[in-house]
């Protein structure tokens, strides 16, 4: 199996390999929309990363709030809300926003990388508010903050790095500018750029197990592939694994920092196939590092990066 380098920036390579393929969308390409200072090395230095830390809630600007329960369906043995869990929150807050706004064109999202921070993981039945807002912008790319807050303690803090596309062709689009200028005051105007940093682990390098994991047929959303808070399910399967075989000292109700990056979509031919695919991780120095792997090796899926926050 070779080994892949991480992707850069999205007008780097041209490519939005984590689009569902079924629908043709893999091999599109972003087009020549941004400008000779949108694409210089010099500027692209000056921004910072998408999703690559949480920011405070601002003091002005567009702030949208929201609540819920933990349910039962979304809790581990314990009771603890689970990270796939956190991630459909985490998309269901940002379209209750964009629906509460109404007025903006018709609207595609991908997810392009998620962080979490979870200081304390909330629990069954705790209710939780939620506010959310726009954290940063790049082009065709809008970074979203949420800060989740339970009655009883928990706290988790996340930003997810979304991909603005256009709902007829798949091909990404640059933002509306009444979402720039709706968001512009919570973001501050801070631009963000869309790289992917981890170097994926590889099945067969040193120190690295493996173990087989099935996508299944609920997994697949309305875009008909699998869906981004799936992968989160990939991390919780590889937490509890290696914490059972005492390869890292990590606890999943406590403070933890975890990040997924999505790289190729899972689609509906992968689904039925109904074969294995391949979660290769690493646990060294107190980090897991894992990667998805397609059934024939050549394709990774999402890669993610846990340990515990600082």
């Amino acid at each position: 199996m070779p080994a892949v380098r991480p992707s850069t920036e999205l007008m780097e390579n041209g490519e939005f390999p984590f689009l569902p393929r079924d629908r043709g969308l893999a091999s599109l390409v972003m087009g020549d929309a941004d400008s000779g200072a949108e694409k210089s090395s010099t500027r692209r230095s000056e921004r910072e990363n998408g999703a690559s830390r949480v920011l405070p809630i601002p003091s002005s600007g567009r702030v949208f709030h929201r609540s819920r329960k933990v349910r039962l369906g979304d809790v581990d043995a314990t009771g603890r809300l689970r990270l796939d869990a956190v991630a459909r929150y985490l998309q269901d807050v940002a379209t209750d926003d964009s629906d509460d706004l109404g007025s903006l064109e018709a609207r595609a999202w991908v997810v392009r990388r998620t962080l979490i921070e979870q200081r304390q993981a909330m629990s069954n039945s705790e209710d939780v508010s939620l506010a959310t807002f726009c954290s940063g912008m790049g082009s065709r790319w809008a970074e979203r903050r949420v800060s989740m807050a339970g009655a009883s303690g928990g706290s988790v803090e996340a930003v997810t790095l979304w991909v603005h596309l256009d709902p007829a062709t798949g091909r990404p689009k640059p933002l509306p500018a009444e979402f720039v200028a709706t968001y512009t005051e919570p973001s501050g105007g801070r631009e963000v750029t869309a790289r992917q940093v981890h170097e994926p682990v590889v099945p067969g390098a040193d120190d690295v197990h493996t173990m087989p994991w099935w996508p299944r047929v609920t997994d697949l959303d309305v875009l008909n592939h699998v869906n981004n808070a799936v992968s989160w399910e990939v991390v919780e399967q590889t937490v509890e694994r290696v914490r059972a075989r005492e390869l890292i000292d990590l606890d999943p109700s406590g403070s933890l920092r975890a990040e997924v990056e999505f790289r190729d979509a899972i689609d509906h031919e992968v689904v039925i196939a109904a074969m294995p695919l391949t979660i290769a991780y690493r646990a060294l120095d107190g980090v897991l590092n894992i990667a998805l792997w397609s059934t024939d090796g050549e394709t990774v899926y999402m890669t993610a990066q846990v340990s515990s926050l600082s």
